[in-house]
């Protein structure tokens, strides 16, 4: 199996595969803030589907939260205000730094992918 026949098998996963979602997580902070500026939603990794689900399930966790606030009677501790659900090309907080992959890991994972040692 070729590099480049490995690279179009990985780009054609479903956004919801295991590698896509570990690939969406190892982006480091500069890469969702570029990502941000430059990125195309209809090209992303999330489907527009998931798109759509994310912005609902934030907008029902906001409307708990408007709900408990209404409802207190304000003596209590005031409950912490929930954070969006985190999205391809937009930063939220510090994601923990992954480990660089480097040319050992990339021989390994090739190694794993053509365990008959063909040519790239």
């Amino acid at each position: 199996m070729s590099v480049r026949r490995l690279r179009v098998l990985i780009q054609r996963l479903p956004p919801e595969s295991a590698t896509m979602t570990a690939l969406r997580n190892a982006l480091t902070p500069e890469e969702y803030e570029e990502q941000a500026r430059n990125g195309k939603p209809e090209e992303g990794r999330w489907s527009m589907d998931q798109q759509l689900l994310a912005g609902i399930s934030d907008a029902l966790r906001d409307l708990q939260y408007i709900t408990v606030v209404a409802n207190s009677d304000g003596k209590g501790r005031k409950p912490k205000r929930p954070e969006p659900m985190r999205r391809p090309g937009v930063g939220a907080g510090a994601p923990k730094r992954r480990e660089e992959l480097t040319d050992q890991h990339a021989e390994f994972l090739f190694s794993l992918l053509n365990p008959d040692g063909g040519a790239a």
